[in-house]
């Protein structure tokens, strides 16, 4: 039998169409030898039937409930036989060739740990791909100013398109190729993280090893941004903000930490006001608005209680408990 060159990761979670597209898409694009790991953390929408039914080949973990990105993607990731590991969000889907130009990309380059492509918004306009570390200035700031006055140091999506491989910060996580050996040595994902900003931590960790990250644009993957985040919006966008705490708390100064949430909270507060100013002379009748208003109150809310774990994602219990598992081989 054929060892796997790489082995891809897909961590699903109430995505049963998409991630049936985004199965399609491997066994349609993909000529290297593989195999596919789908970890379900506790879906209810038949996708666990689905991946069983239509693609008996795909090795399949059932958590009992969400575990998260990362803790759900380490438990593949333990178990990987592959040079390489491709993890994949459920909403993306391979064109032609993308795999392989992110393979040759870290087989031409040895000292590469991690390498992403360019994600695609389905019309084929480009989504950022890659991403800054986070600091005080690209979160209190205005990314997309940023971007702007200083292109080099904070590049986008409108000047990476066309720079051939490149040495970079971060990439965003949608489809990104691990090298296993890299990750032998510089540990899997932190597990802190439930949701965001996983990818960005394990990138830092990667460069400190002394690996390269690269972006590879001639690699091309679809980004639908359809999946599991967008289920529950005012969930998700808490635990964006509980991720970057934890970047902060973990890889910058108890300064920068204490500094970053107060001015956080201060950009929310008067996000919050003038948003109600803005929701009062409409009548409260823009729906947009009224959403806004309601998810800046949220996030308000969160911060007062003490920022707890269970006005986010992550459920309540799966932050003390030892994940139930239930592994089908193929």
């Amino acid at each position: 039998m054929v060892s796997p060159a790489v082995s891809f990761i897909i961590v699903n979670w109430n995505t049963k169409d998409l991630l049936r597209d985004c199965l399609e898409s491997i066994r349609k694009t993909v000529r290297l030898p593989f195999e596919i790991w789908v970890v379900d953390n506790g879906s209810s929408d038949g996708s666990v039937r689905m991946v069983r039914e239509r693609f008996p080949q795909v090795r399949l973990i059932q958590n009992s409930e969400n575990l998260g990105f990362a803790r759900a993607n380490n438990l593949a990731l333990k178990r990987i036989s592959g040079k390489y590991a491709v993890l994949l969000n459920s909403d993306t889907v391979l064109k032609e060739n993308a795999i392989a130009s992110l393979v040759e990309c870290m087989e031409k380059n040895p000292r590469a740990g991690v390498c992403g492509g360019s994600l695609l918004n389905e019309d084929g306009s480009r989504q950022n791909s890659i991403a800054n570390f986070p600091t005080l200035a690209t979160e209190l700031l205005n990314k997309s100013v940023l971007r702007r006055l200083f292109p080099k140091r904070f590049p986008g999506k409108e000047n990476g398109a066309d720079n051939g491989v490149r040495l970079v910060e971060s990439i965003v996580g949608a489809c990104m190729v691990v090298r296993k050996k890299a990750m032998d040595g510089t540990g899997l994902l932190d597990e802190d993280y439930f949701f965001f900003l996983e990818e960005t931590d394990w990138c830092l960790r990667f460069r400190e090893k002394g690996w390269d990250v690269l972006h590879n644009p001639a690699a091309e993957i679809y980004h639908l941004q359809g999946g599991s985040a967008r289920k529950v919006p005012v969930r998700a966008r808490t635990e964006y903000w509980r991720s970057r705490y934890i970047f902060f708390r973990k890889n910058r100064s108890r300064k920068a930490f204490a500094l970053l949430k107060a001015g956080l909270v201060a950009k929310l507060a008067w996000s919050f006001v003038f948003l109600g100013l803005l929701n009062v002379a409409t009548l409260f009748l823009v729906k947009r608005l009224r959403s806004k208003l309601r998810l800046y109150a949220a996030l308000l809310n969160w911060h007062f209680e003490g920022c707890p774990e269970a006005l986010g994602q992550r459920p309540e219990k799966a932050a003390r408990q030892k994940p139930r598992e239930i592994l089908k081989e193929a």
